[in-house]
């Protein structure tokens, strides 16, 4: 077993999952660090049930290569492991595990697992690590961190997210837009609709309409722009409301979640939505009960990666890899947080996405083998 699996079997036995703390993990490599002589900045969030951790190798001083990665994994609960999904199996079949084996604590494990590299010479240029909480959940953690780079903390001039990739560079992804929508009707008995504002109802045709949005720009999409699928989509994961049967109801509500081409603007999708209801279906609504009404809240946004094949980024790890093909993904990162920071930004780590959130996820050994081979090549460019 090398280093970096051994070092994987570790980071996959700490049992992350968003819901959770992830502290424990943050303190286990905050120690280790120290035991090699390396300060870690611990960054806990508002009720310090999970923490951000930013390292600095080598001179500490602005510039240099930063090896982003998160710490938190999405839930195994109801999923059919094989088995159990915080303990590395090796099946002896050339893959690895276990929950996180993807996505995405390989990038992480192989970056740790090199420190002893890292330090064995000195380095010209430093490398930061930075690891964050609550990736999985809307990419709440980093830019708490990202807001100390540059100020507590030197901002480097190149930033890899080690999200899985299969080791090829990517230059572009979408952005999360995500809103919650509430209706509030008014109760009557299903038998007397005319005197009653079904908010089921309503909540219906407004999950109708973004569907009619979201089919219009499909349409409209040019089919070369590089993404899967090539446009903005706009997608209803979650509704909810009413008592029961026989009651029109007076409470509903949905979340959208909207994954925009980079150069899109979410925000008027969700002013087009509003307009419509508040022209289309509030009147109607308001004509029964003056009371009833909708509301829609914006809860989380993503910044997506916009493609610039003259940043230090891209020429930085396209020169490593070789790659230097145009790879676009439709899931979102960190990436896009780090760019708006203005820190060029490119995503490339182990493993397949086709695995991640999946049960029995893992990972090729392949693949870790090549993420060493990489940040070993990182190493050598931080000392010249």
């Amino acid at each position: 077993m090398t280093d970096a699996v051994e070092m994987l079997a570790t980071l996959v036995g700490f049992d992350t999952t968003s819901s959770k703390s992830n502290l424990d993990l943050i303190h286990f490599i905050s120690d280790r660090l120290a035991a090699a002589g390396v300060d870690a900045t611990i960054l806990p969030n508002a009720d310090g049930t999970k923490a951000n951790l930013f390292a600095t190798i080598g001179p500490k001083r602005q510039g240099g290569v930063c090896l982003s990665g998160h710490t938190d994994v999405v839930p195994v609960a109801g999923q059919p492991w094989e088995t159990d999904p915080f303990l590395l199996t090796d099946k002896g079949d050339g893959r690895l595990y276990g929950r996180g084996t993807c996505d995405m604590k390989a990038f992480p494990a192989c970056a740790l697992a090199l420190l002893p590299e890292m330090l064995e010479k000195p380095l010209a240029r430093p490398i930061h690590f930075a690891f964050s909480y609550d990736e999985e959940v809307g990419c709440r953690g980093a830019p708490e961190m990202i807001a100390e780079i540059g100020e507590s903390l030197p901002k480097p001039s190149v930033v890899i997210i080690g999200e899985p990739t299969e080791m090829k560079v990517v230059s572009a992804h979408k952005g999360m837009w995500f809103f919650r929508t509430t209706v509030t009707g008014k109760e009557a008995h299903s038998s007397q609709m005319q005197n009653g504002v079904s908010a089921v109802m309503v909540a219906s045709r407004l999950v109708a309409k973004l569907d009619e949005m979201v089919k219009a720009r499909a349409a409209a999409a040019d089919p070369d722009n590089g993404f899967t699928p090539p446009y903005t989509t706009i997608h209803v994961g979650q509704i909810n409301g009413g008592t029961a049967p026989n009651i029109i109801s007076r409470h509903a509500e949905f979340v959208c979640d909207v994954r925009n081409l980079p150069d899109d603007f979410p925000e008027d999708i969700q002013q087009e939505f509003v307009d419509w209801y508040t022209a289309e279906i509030l009147p109607e609504m308001h004509a029964i009960d003056p009371s009833s009404g909708i509301e829609t809240v914006t809860e989380n946004v993503v910044a997506g990666l916009r493609e610039d094949r003259e940043s230090e980024a891209e020429t930085f790890v396209r020169q490593i890899t070789g790659d230097n093909d145009t790879h676009y993904v439709s899931y979102g990162t960190e990436a896009g947080q780090f760019q708006q920071a203005g820190m060029a930004a490119v995503v490339c780590g182990p493993g397949s996405i086709l695995q991640a959130h999946q049960p029995n996820e893992f990972i090729e050994k392949s693949q870790v083998a090549e993420c060493e081979a990489f940040l070993r090549r990182v190493i050598e460019r931080c000392r010249a």
